[in-house]
């Protein structure tokens, strides 16, 4: 199943499933236009890692990490399929990156890679926009990644048995691919990443473990059309507008 959560037309938010051009609810469907399809969870806190690929580490003429690189984004910059995103004003870039989400399904710590996959409730599709401007100048990244609608995600929790092992991941602007890869090319994979974040932090459900982009990161402007799509996902759209 593709759960996702929407507004129905009486108001009345709703966790249902998605048929791509429609959701339902009980014995209700309704098409897409006539709800409001909002972020698929409700997340304490967004882990994000930096540099889990390696051609987006040479990209940025960066090492590749011994350890997974973890940065935090607040609820705040939670962002739905849909919506179109203000970027913070007066910066000359802000990039996209696209990324598989894990959604934590119960409460957990100190979790072994190897019983990771029990505390998966699905994944989601996740853009990681990045306020380089702000980043460069600061070593927490608050200004430079925690800036209001700085990771839209959605628009649904597909059950883990649709993610081939192999997924594509891709981001195309404006109709034109930016960035194509596959999460076989992680450096560090799901289960570990759950065991390291785990072993510092209590997950709570609906947290969102954002696990890196692929190279082909670049800046957006005014007006941009986004698509995310993580295969056996879904794909997730938002736009752009400047200040």
């Amino acid at each position: 199943m593709r759960r996702v959560r929407f507004r129905d037309p009486a108001g009345m938010v709703r966790t249902g499933e998605w048929h791509g051009d429609a959701v339902s609810f009980a014995d209700s469907t309704y098409d897409l236009d006539e709800v409001d399809v909002l972020a698929p969870c409700d997340p304490s806190k967004i882990v994000c890692i930096g540099l889990n690929y390696a051609d987006h580490a040479d990209e940025t003429g960066m090492d590749i990490p011994d350890r997974p690189m973890l940065f935090l984004k607040p609820p705040n910059t939670v962002a739905a399929h849909g919506d179109t995103i203000t970027l913070p004003a007066g910066k000359e870039q802000v990039d996209w990156e696209a990324e598989l989400g894990v959604v934590v399904g119960e409460q957990c710590r100190n979790v072994d890679a190897a019983d990771a996959e029990d505390v998966i409730a699905g994944y989601t599709v996740v853009c990681d926009l990045s306020n380089r401007d702000d980043q460069r100048q600061e070593q927490n990244w608050v200004r430079g990644k925690a800036f209001d609608g700085g990771a839209p995600m959605g628009p649904v929790v597909a059950d883990p048995d649709h993610l081939p092992d192999d997924a594509a991941i891709s981001l195309r602007v404006n109709g034109e691919e930016k960035q194509s890869s596959d999460i076989t090319q992680l450096i560090f994979s799901v289960p570990e990443l759950i065991e390291e974040i785990s072993t510092y932090m209590t997950l709570e459900p609906g947290d969102v473990i954002s696990t890196g982009t692929p190279s082909g990161v670049g800046g957006l402007e005014d007006g941009d059309e986004v698509e995310v799509d993580v295969e056996g996902v879904e794909t997730l759209a938002f736009t752009v507008e400047q200040d």
